[in-house]
């Protein structure tokens, strides 16, 4: 064996540099730094995952020439791939369709099958690809389903490795730790390996616009998800990988803060990170730029931009996309708000069907949210109470907050109308919030109206109520 090599390109994975980032932080209290973890063999902090996995798979008896089975969005299967090519296992791996080519093409090159499956159906519908990679594992003899939504290896392989890795690397000297939120693994597994070491260590994740995980650590309450481009991040139903009582907060970003900051890192800083690490750092920025304290922020980029080169690189599709340049649009939901300017009017869960109604008939409303200890507890419309009353289910005495729905998502007074038209075209009714605070409620119906008025809305006296 020669001095200074390896045996093979498995024992590369790991001991990812960190690195300060100076130009796209210009102004900022706070220092951040990235993990740039797309320089592991595999290309992503999916290597340490995988590479677990497999290990604990041949624990429990799986043998070469096996089959190894997943679903993913690029990460996992190359990271997997890799390792069954050193190992000698056959690979199947299904995908979402809106994954890029790159992704796609990497996992061929090294023989896995790919099967590409439709994004915009619910989790639990047979063709998406959680579903048709647990088929495929079920009819492959001699297969293993890695399972990285459920497998409790996947938060093992973060605290085993890359938890104990930054510690060293850092001896403990920073402040806050993100990353953004996909199967969890990372942000479980290191997380808790560094808050065992660190108790006042903050552990923010960042999680994208449609997923579900920022309405439910903000809320309480599981929303309706909806389509977003960023790769990697975000999800439509919770894995049980995800711890999320490790988070001390969130930070939401949107595909486009995505996208740019991913340039920007390129062009700015010259490092080649993926959508999942422009997310990662944009929601940094907004955090810090937020808590304005001087403190160091860690941050994890999880993959490289040599997947995105015809997605995020591609300034064709950047512009196709309504990405590439600042356009005045359709305006926000502030302006939505102003058209109206009638106060918030909410109710409590303990209120009566009764009170309620009275409320709904006072104000001229059809729905209202429901608010307990200051969290929003759900939503009830006027729709609900019939149903319910007529049914007999319930009485005008009864609770309202047995009545409650998650039939809604939650936006900013800062959200394009674009996408609030994407938000409502999947749910019945979008919350406003700023920061933690229910300022507003905007239906389908306010959008119309908005809209039919050719968009005009009095920008310089908007107000956060409809």
């Amino acid at each position: 064996m020669m001095h200074g090599a390896i045996e093979n390109i498995l024992q590369g994975v790991g001991n990812t540099p960190i690195v300060r980032l100076n130009r796209v932080t210009q102004g900022l209290a706070a220092e951040i730094y990235v993990k740039l973890e797309y320089l592991n063999p595999g290309g992503s902090h999916k290597d340490r995952l995988a590479w677990n996995l497999v290990r604990r798979a041949e624990e429990n008896g799986l043998k070469p020439g096996g089959t190894i089975i997943e679903a993913t969005s690029g990460n996992t299967g190359a990271s997997l791939a890799l390792i069954a090519t050193v190992r000698g296992y056959k690979c199947i791996f299904v995908m979402p369709d809106k994954m890029s080519q790159e992704k796609i093409s990497y996992l061929r090159a090294f023989g896995a099958k790919v099967v590409v499956c439709p994004t915009a159906v619910e989790a639990e519908d047979p063709r998406s690809y959680y579903q048709v990679a647990k088929r495929l594992a079920n009819e492959t003899p001699n297969s293993f389903y890695a399972n990285q939504y459920h497998n409790p290896a996947n938060p093992e392989a973060h605290y085993l490795s890359t938890g104990p890795e930054i510690w060293r690397q850092t001896n403990g000297d920073f402040d806050i730790f993100m990353a953004g939120m996909g199967t969890g693994g990372t942000l479980s597994g290191a997380g808790k390996f560094l808050r065992e070491k660190m108790p006042n260590l903050r552990i923010v994740g960042v999680d994208p616009v449609g997923s579900l995980y920022y309405d439910f650590v903000k809320t309480g309450r599981v929303t309706k998800p909806f389509s977003y481009k960023v790769e990697g991040i975000g999800e439509d139903f919770f894995p049980t990988t995800m711890d999320l009582k490790i988070l001390d907060d969130i930070v939401r970003v949107d595909d486009r803060e995505c996208f740019l900051m991913t340039r920007d890192l390129t062009r700015l800083e010259g490092l080649f990170a993926g959508g999942s690490g422009g997310a990662a750092v944009a929601g940094a920025i907004k955090y810090a730029r937020e808590r304005n304290k001087k403190e160091k922020i860690l941050v994890f980029l999880a993959d490289g931009g040599i997947k995105y080169l015809s997605k995020i690189f591609n300034d064709d599709w950047m512009r196709e996309n309504g990405f590439l340049e600042e356009s005045p649009g359709l305006g926000t939901v502030r302006d939505v708000m102003a058209t109206h300017k009638r106060k918030l009017v909410t109710a409590a869960p303990k209120s009566t069907v009764r009170e309620v109604i009275d409320t709904l008939k006072r104000e001229g409303i059809s729905q209202l949210p429901l608010i307990e200890g200051g969290r929003l507890a759900g939503i009830v419309a006027e729709v609900d109470l019939l149903r319910h009353l007529v049914t007999g289910l319930k009485t005008l005495d009864s609770p309202v907050g047995e009545l409650a729905e998650d039939d809604y998502a939650t936006v900013t007074p800062d959200t394009k109308i674009e996408l609030l038209q994407g938000v409502l075209a999947d749910a019945k009714s979008a919350i406003v919030m700023e920061k933690d605070d229910v300022v507003g409620i905007v239906t389908k119906i306010d959008l119309i109206d908005f809209l039919a008025r050719g968009g005009e809305a009095p920008r310089s006296s908007a107000r956060p109520n409809v």
